[in-house]
């Protein structure tokens, strides 16, 4: 997976890929592109995002608009910059340790890493690697224009990593974690942004695997014939063997929130839906008095593997986001400043030991200004159109979006809301002056892009 969790995830690394004693069935590429679109030679140079007339072109490849296309500019300028990748970014740092987790608690039978590792996959995918190939249904709200970004309808950016799960198992790979980037329209506060990373795990088991440190572990099965789902198990698979693959994969993230948290932490499982998994769970940690949701995961749907080729083995999956963790373990109070090129943000992770504590000292805190925004609303209009309207001009400036106020007309019946956009640069003060010049510009596009009537 996992699909969700703003954070949520799967993982990739080309940063640091030890070798794999398995022969791959099919070789991985790193930011490849995918069809339709037409790719450009530039010896190894990618050109800048460019969004035309007739195309998108983005990571050396272009492709064809349509009615569906909804990326913008801004998002594209954050296609490869793979903060993950950066050494001693704080997200770096939270992969790097986990990584270094799993390659010590997991050796195989030849004393090298159990898992691969991968974390330079290209962002951008199909629609139907995103939804198609995990499952989700085609009208499922996930899907919807409105909370991703599309380069045409058979195109996007990742929505999660859990996009290359398939092609991942596919190439035979039976334990690997995968990181990367991940896209989705979204709100606009202190803890989302429309660009986040995600790191994910699959894990998967052959019958002698499984039951091979289990007395009479010869009789029992991965698979039954004629069973059914119940709330525990899927139909095809025996009571036995997910059972055993719940608690291996329990007992896997308890010891991995275990190490990133220290001993002691409380850790508590919640049953929940992805449909990818089942059944599924999300993990949730005690951290200054509240319990605060780390990843989602479960047992892989057996479909998904049958259709990577893989039918004979049975597997669990989970998902995180590097951001929550980041923001959670080093104390970084806004998203924003993940991207920030400030020297003093960026030295404080410079560590000589990644598993060394940090605790984000805070940059000065620059005033914040207000401006407040009201319209009608036009018959199709959607909050996260005007977020995206609002991210497109004041881009990072924008510390907040707020709806304060919903009026109906009682006569008429139309519609108006008020929203509270708060500014403030991560870096330097704003002036009154420069941050209504944005503001009006958004009023004026609000009206020109949405269809809405100012009531400026």
């Amino acid at each position: 997976m996992l699909l969700t969790l703003h954070g949520s995830i799967i993982m990739m690394s080309g940063y640091l890929l030890l070798p794999s004693l398995r022969l791959l069935r099919r070789p991985l590429q790193a930011n490849r592109c995918t069809a339709p679109h037409r790719c450009h030679s530039a010896d190894g140079h990618t050109p800048q995002p460019l969004i035309g007339s007739e195309s998108v072109e983005v990571l050396g490849c272009s492709h064809p608009r349509d009615d569906f296309t909804n990326v913008t500019t801004k998002i594209l300028s954050k296609v490869g910059r793979n903060l993950h990748n950066q050494p001693h970014h704080p997200l770096w740092l939270i992969k790097e340790r986990i990584k270094a987790h799993f390659y010590s608690s997991f050796i195989g039978r030849y004393g090298n890493p159990l898992f691969s590792v991968h974390d330079n996959l290209s962002p951008v995918v199909t629609v139907e690697q995103n939804f198609d190939s995990l499952l989700i249904p085609l009208h499922h709200p996930s899907r919807k224009r409105g909370d991703n970004y599309y380069l045409n309808r058979r195109t996007m950016l990742r929505a999660h990593t859990s996009a290359h799960q398939r092609e991942l198992v596919s190439s035979g790979l039976d334990a690997f974690l995968l990181a990367g980037d991940v896209y989705r329209r979204d709100e606009i506060d202190s803890s989302h942004y429309p660009v986040f990373h995600q790191m994910e795990g699959v894990r998967l088991f052959s019958d002698h695997e499984l039951f091979s440190t289990v007395a009479s572990g010869d009789d029992l099965s991965l698979f039954e014939h004629g069973g059914r789902r119940t709330a525990e198990k899927q139909a095809v698979h025996s009571l036995e063997a997910v059972k055993l693959v719940e608690f291996n994969l329990k007992q896997t993230l308890t010891r991995l929130v275990t190490h990133l948290f220290g001993g002691g932490v409380e850790v508590r499982w919640v049953d929940c839906y992805f449909p990818f998994t089942h059944p599924s769970f999300e993990l949730e940690v005690r951290f200054h008095g509240d319990w605060m949701e780390v990843l989602g995961c479960g047992v892989m749907e057996q479909e998904l593997l049958h259709s990577a080729g893989a039918g004979n083995k049975l597997g669990w999956a989970f998902g995180l986001g590097l951001e929550r963790l980041a923001m959670v373990l080093y104390e970084i109070p806004d998203i924003r400043l993940f991207w920030s090129q400030d020297e003093r943000f960026l030295k404080q992770f410079r560590v000589s030991d990644i598993q060394q504590p940090v605790s984000f000292q805070p940059l000065s805190k620059y005033p914040a200004l207000q401006n407040d925004i009201s319209f009608w609303l036009s018959n199709d209009f959607t909050e996260n159109d005007f977020y995206e309207l609002v991210r497109s001009i004041a881009g990072d400036l924008v510390e907040e979006v707020r709806l304060t106020d919903k009026f109906t007309h009682p006569k008429t019946g139309r519609r108006s809301n008020c929203y509270r956009i708060v500014y403030r640069h991560m870096e330097r003060t704003l002036t009154q002056q420069e941050v209504r010049l944005v503001h009006e510009q958004i009023e004026r596009s609000a009206e020109s892009e949405l269809g809405v009537q100012g009531r400026f």
